[in-house]
């Protein structure tokens, strides 16, 4: 069956690259210095974690400040990415059935096929005792 999408992919799908799954926060911590003159007065230091699923299981990796940006445009892409993909069984459905409706509901030229007689069926010779 063909899909109502064209393939290759268009050629902007280009641009929902990266994609990715998970969410990205900014927590607040203290760092790992004794002499922290920020830790001190009680000012934590920001930083970005990205969560995720691996195997079934929630995980969290550590995001350095300048890939943030990139990591948010990727969340931004997967979800519209997924959004698009959600879209598709449905589609799929609606093309095929469309297709299939048109094919039913085409003119026969050719004669219809001959009726069949309900014949009722012959008795089986039975067996002699």
């Amino acid at each position: 069956m063909n899909s109502p999408l064209p393939w290759p992919p268009p050629k902007n799908w280009h641009r929902l690259w990266p994609a990715l799954k998970g969410s990205l926060a900014k927590i607040y911590k203290p760092c790992i210095r004794p002499d922290c003159p920020r830790c001190a007065q009680g000012i934590k230091h920001a930083a970005f974690i990205l969560s995720f699923t691996k195997k079934g299981k929630r995980r969290c990796m550590y995001v350095p400040e300048a890939l943030a940006p990139l990591i948010q445009q990727g969340l931004k892409n997967g979800r519209h990415l997924e959004e698009l993909l959600y879209a598709q069984g449905p589609r799929l459905l609606q093309e095929y059935r469309r297709k299939r409706d048109r094919k039913n509901s085409r003119p026969n030229n050719k004669t219809s096929p001959p009726q069949k007689s309900a014949k009722k069926p012959a008795k089986r010779p039975q067996k002699p005792e």
